[in-house]
């Protein structure tokens, strides 16, 4: 995988940047060259990923490969912290942007932006090297599918998620905690649980939990281990309550399909899905089964001719009666007008194709 590595030697780092985290005991000056040797994965960088990309990249990881699969648009600024409007204004993805900002704070650690999504076909790729993975999704198809991933290459990561005013969050270390399947043997099926369209989110519990993966994040990286929480936290702020439940039985119980059987079906391809419905954004995701690298130019042209066409080197936007089709280099494409599948599909085929 091609990197942009400004990665130095952690031994020869200047750590006058990181005085006031240095000075703080637990980490000192050995965990502090522990972090700056670390490689963490960042899967999403919209509101949980923008604030925990922008603490590590502070705080002198290393080096920070950031995936996400998707495009600014004006209501992230509410609470995805990295962007401002001039990034919605240049139609950049969220992972080239977050670059862009992040290399502004910190040029002194390597950053690699990929505008891709994570599933069972790259996710093998994406976590090559990688020390510790944390989660910026939205969607459970993927923790499941990054759960895999942990146990099978023994690689720590850090589940979070939030909606309306309250969050949750977990640390995984593959053989030692509860991982997420323990928690939860299956993803909720769909239309029983509520979404960020139907129950909104507010800013502070984004900042709340994300900050809380970022610190187990650093406690894995700069090899504290003994220091994470090992309970899963749930935090609403709206009603002031902070409860957190003790996982042990859970990991005891010898009952989990991942963790005791070694079963991975979302990494095994048996649980993917070719099409996602876009939290909060009347908007659906569809991966083509035959994807393939795309011509942006060529999709260019083609789509001019039925609508309003705007292009830059990572993506073509058409706004196209109703309907706005992103198509990206790598075969994806983002319905926008609506969050029926089936209505995507037919505005892909008839536009692009089948």
């Amino acid at each position: 995988m091609a990197t942009t590595d400004n990665q130095h030697d952690s031994q020869s780092v200047d750590l006058a940047r990181y005085a006031r985290q240095v000075r703080y005991a637990p980490l000192g000056e050995a965990g502090q060259r522990r972090l700056l040797a670390s490689r963490v994965l960042v899967c999403g960088c919209g509101a949980l990923g923008s604030v925990i990309a922008n603490t590590l990249a502070r705080a002198g990881v290393g080096y920070l490969r950031i995936v996400d699969r998707d495009f600014l648009e004006l209501n992230n600024l509410q609470r995805q912290v990295l962007y401002d409007e001039a990034d919605v204004a240049a139609g950049l993805p969220k992972a080239i942007a977050a670059a862009n900002k992040l290399r502004q704070i910190n040029s002194e650690i390597s950053i690699e932006p990929l505008v891709t999504d994570v599933d069972f076909t790259n996710v093998e790729e994406l976590t090559d090297g990688i020390d510790v993975i944390v989660d910026g999704t939205d969607n459970f198809e993927t923790r499941m599918l990054v759960n895999d991933i942990s146990l099978k290459r023994k690689i720590p990561w850090v589940y979070g998620g939030c909606l309306g005013a309250e969050g949750q969050t977990m640390t995984i270390i593959p053989g030692e905690t509860a991982c997420l399947r323990c928690l939860m043997s299956d993803t909720p099926p769909p239309g029983t649980t509520p979404t960020c369209d139907t129950a909104g989110i507010l800013g502070p519990i984004i900042n709340v939990i994300a900050s809380m993966q970022a610190a187990e994040a650093l406690k894995i990286a700069s090899g504290s281990l003994a220091a994470i929480n090992r309970q899963l936290t749930i935090i609403d702020l709206w009603d002031n309550r902070i409860r957190q439940v003790n996982l042990e039985s859970l990991r005891a119980s010898g009952e989990c399909a991942a963790c005791d059987r070694g079963e991975f079906p979302w990494l095994a391809g048996e649980r993917a899905s070719h099409s996602a419905i876009l939290c909060g954004r009347n908007a659906v995701q569809l991966n083509p089964s035959d994807r393939a690298q795309a011509s942006l130019d060529q999709l260019a042209a083609k789509l001019a001719t039925v609508g309003r066409v705007t292009q830059n080197k990572y993506l073509v936007r058409a706004s196209i009666g109703d309907y706005v089709l992103t198509l990206f280099a790598d075969g994806r494409a983002i319905v926008g007008g609506t969050d029926d599948i089936a209505t995507a599909r037919g505005v892909y085929a008839k536009y692009v194709g089948t």
